[in-house]
Order: structure tokens, then C-alpha cells, then sequence
């Protein structure tokens, strides 16, 4: 999936369910937006609240996304904090050069579901979870990994620093290659005409071959993860052989604001998708701009390794699933400090008094260096030198944790191979 993932879940499609008063606009290909500025190309994904769409700009000649919000009143008002956000960051300077993705316009548009904001957004290439995928779940090499972390923080920096916003979903998903993996799916680089006037036959366009899809992808569901501390029983994996990925321009933007917020007025007390929430978000402690540091480090790791850090369980072995992301949390990073472990109004559903879980009593300590070193087979150099740029973004204290701008002169990030 191209564009901004809320554009949404990679995994399946988003049902004929949604097309309905209040939901989903239904789009045809050709469809025209903004009195004929916009003409629809292709369907680039979807999400809980939106849909995206490849559209040709008519007047500037160029190809961008088109963000289609379902109309009900819940929804509009997700998508005027959204635009007020990308707002925020377009006035703030040149986000083109600070690796966040720019808002160029937007507008409502009435359909027989009711009217519906509509964002035109960037056009932009494969997310890093597309990337992650494409290499076969093996980890990038670590020169295309620092590249990435590169952009990230760039991005970073620029929001917490410049413009006091949180991002509260970092996750693989939520940043965007500059342009595709494949070529041959760039609108710009394949040399496809756009489609001005509808093709033939073309009548219900983003609804018509949702069961086909649907059927498609639950043949091919994600790799289940191991978590860390099943992987301690030995479990052998298949070999997995990575594609070549030198010539792919791993340039990115961090994309979709829906869930952002400024550092002085959170909107929610849980945020981030699971893998990579951090400590102060389970246990309540309250959050700011750390989180996404956090949320980084986890990224970091999987684009080195494939693998998600963190895959916690839950459900059938005494202990819910938030414990089990603190203990494997703790299995990795060594217990975490009584002061901050009781800190938060959840702390008493999994810590005692003393700063102990409750449920999960023995922890099997396998800390990062040697992780990466007996799982992934890197040079001892190699893993201590990206351990000492990735700890200190685990610090359980959310406080100590270094910001984007301190990444950014970390050695680690500064010594390309």
C-alpha cells in the first residue's frame, strides 16, 4: 500500500460493510473532486476512518493522495484535527526538507453517504513495513538502517522541537519511502498516461473485487512473530534470504497526523499501536515527547533485524497481555527502578509494593548486545556499537531518554559503512 497508512491496515480489506450513511465514500476510477482539479487513478489503501486514493492533479500536472474521510459527524472531526495539525507543520517552514509529509490542500466533497473531508496529501512510495516485507523479513543492511533512523529523526526533531507536537503512533506503517520499490508502480517513473475519462465498465470501482481480495489475504496473513521469550526454547527459523536492496532510495516522511497531538493537550491516555508503546503508556504515568523515541527504537531494531522487538501475548496463561510487554520489556532492558514502576494508576493491576510483576515471577534476562549477537548473528562490534545508540531510548525513566536532536549526533548514526 502507497500513501498515508491511514491509509491503513496492510492485512485486509476494509469491507462492503462501511460503504453506507456515514462511512466510506464509494469511488469510481475517473471520478472527478474539487469541481475536476482531482481525477481518481487508483485505490492506494485504507484505514478505520478513511480511504486514499492515487488522484492526477490537473492543475499542476503531477500526481498526489487523495484522502477521502468517511462522513459521519466522529469522523469529520478526527479529520479537522488531522488537517489542523498538517496545518501546523506546513506553516512551521519547509516540511518537504524536514522528512514529514505536507498537506497540500483540502476541501469537502457530497456523495450519497453524505459529505466527506477530502485532504490532498503528497504523493508518496511504499511504507517501511512495505520495505520490511519486500526483504523478506531480514534484516536491511546497516547502512540503509542508519539512513532511515536518519530521516526519522529529522522528522522528529522537527515536530517535538519546532512545532510541540507528539506523533503517538510511530510505528513501521506511519513513514513513507519517497517513492516506490517498484518502478513500474510509480505513476511518475512507469509512464502511464493518467486515466482522465472512466474505462469501460468500470461501475462499482473501490467495492468490486473486495471478496476476491479478501480471500487473497487471508491466504497470505503475516508471519506470526515469536516473542522473546518462547524464541528462549531454541525455536529454529527458516532461512530467510533478503532481496537486494541497494539501489532502493530509502528516503522517508513520517505520515498520518490523526492520532498526533500538542505536547500540552494530550488527547488520550492509550496511544500507540501495541509492539511499540512504551512503559509510562501501559502503566498511565503519563507521556510527552519520549514516546516517540521510544516508538523509534522499536523501529530501529525491526529494520535491522525484521523482526518486531517486542510481540507480546496474553489471554489462557494467568497474566493479560500488558504484563506480558512489561516482563518481555524487563527480560530485555533488566527489572525496572520500584519509583517508576508503581508511578502510574494502572501500576497496581501488575506491580507489588516491592516493584515486582504479580503474575510473571521468573524473567529470563537476555539483554540487546547478546540478542543481537546469538539471534541474528551480528559482529560483536556491530551489536554493541547499534546497543549503545539504542539503550539510552529504552531508559524506563521516559525523562532520560536523549531527544531526536541528540540521536541525531549520536557516532552510531554518523559513521556510514
Amino acid at each position: 500500500m502507497s500513501c498515508s497508512s491511514s491509509s491503513g491496515s496492510e492485512e485486509d480489506d476494509e469491507g462492503f460493510d462501511s460503504y453506507r450513511k456515514g462511512g466510506y465514500h464509494a469511488v469510481r476510477v475517473a471520478d472527478q473532486f474539487a469541481g475536476g482539479r482531482y481525477i481518481a487513478q487508483r485505490k492506494l489503501g485504507w484505514g478505520q476512518f478513511s480511504t486514499v486514493w492515487l488522484a492526477y492533479d490537473t492543475h499542476s500536472s503531477s500526481y498526489v493522495a487523495l484522502k477521502i474521510q468517511k462522513s459521519a459527524a466522529e469522523f469529520v472531526q478526527a479529520a479537522l484535527h488531522e488537517i489542523n495539525v498538517l496545518s501546523s507543520i506546513g506553516d512551521g517552514g519547509p516540511a518537504n526538507s524536514k522528512c514529514v509529509v505536507q498537506l497540500i490542500e483540502h476541501f469537502k466533497h457530497t456523495g450519497p453517504n453524505g459529505q466527506h473531508l477530502c485532504m490532498v496529501l503528497e504523493f508518496l512510495g511504499d511504507s517501511l513495513l512495505r520495505l520490511i516485507k519486500y526483504n523478506r523479513y531480514k534484516g536491511l543492511p546497516l547502512n540503509k538502517v542508519k539512513e532511515i533512523c536518519k530521516c526519522i529523526l529529522i522528522g522528529l526533531d522537527y515536530l517535538h522541537r519546532e512545532l510541540g507536537i507528539i506523533h503517538t503512533d510511530l510505528k513501521p506503517e506511519n513513514i513513507l519511502l519517497f517513492s516506490t520499490i517498484d518502478h513500474s508502480k510509480d505513476p511518475c517513473r512507469s509512464g502511464l498516461s493518467p486515466i482522465i475519462e472512466r474505462p469501460e465498465g468500470n461501475i462499482n470501482g473501490g467495492v468490486t473485487s473486495l471478496i476476491e481480495k479478501r480471500l487473497k489475504r487471508r491466504a497470505r496473513r503475516a508471519v506470526a512473530k515469536i516473542s522473546l521469550r518462547d524464541s528462549l526454547g531454541g525455536a529454529g527459523e527458516a532461512p530467510k534470504s533478503a532481496r537486494n536492496i541497494d539501489g532502493i532510495d530509502v528516503r522517508c516522511k513520517i505520515v498520518d497526523f490523526g492520532n498526533a497531538c500538542w505536547a500540552d493537550k494530550p488527547l488520550a491516555e492509550e496511544i500507540q499501536t501495541r509492539q511499540y508503546r512504551a512503559p509510562e503508556v501501559i502503566l498511565k504515568a503519563g507521556y510527552s515527547f519520549s514516546v516517540d523515541m521510544w516508538s523509534f527504537a522499536c523501529i530501529a531494531f525491526e529494520l535491522a533485524t525484521g523482526d518486531m522487538l517486542f510481540t507480546p501475548k496474553g489471554g489462557g496463561q494467568g497474566f493479560c497481555e500488558d504484563e506480558d510487554h512489561l516482563a518481555l520489556m524487563m527480560e530485555l532492558l533488566g527489572k525496572m527502578p520500584r519509583k517508576i514502576a508503581i508511578a502510574g494508576a494502572q501500576s497496581k493491576d501488575f506491580f507489588d509494593r516491592h516493584g515486582d510483576l504479580k503474575r510473571i515471577r521468573r524473567l529470563k534476562f537476555w539483554p540487546l548486545d547478546k540478542l543481537l549477537i546469538d539471534r541474528y548473528k551480528f559482529s560483536e562490534k556491530d551489536a554493541r556499537e547499534f546497543s549503545e545508540f539504542l539503550l539510552p531510548l529504552f531508559d524506563f525513566a521516559p525523562e532520560k531518554r536523549p531527544t531526536a536532536e541528540q540521536c541525531l549526533q549520536h557516532p552510531w548514526l554518523n559513521c556510514l559503512e
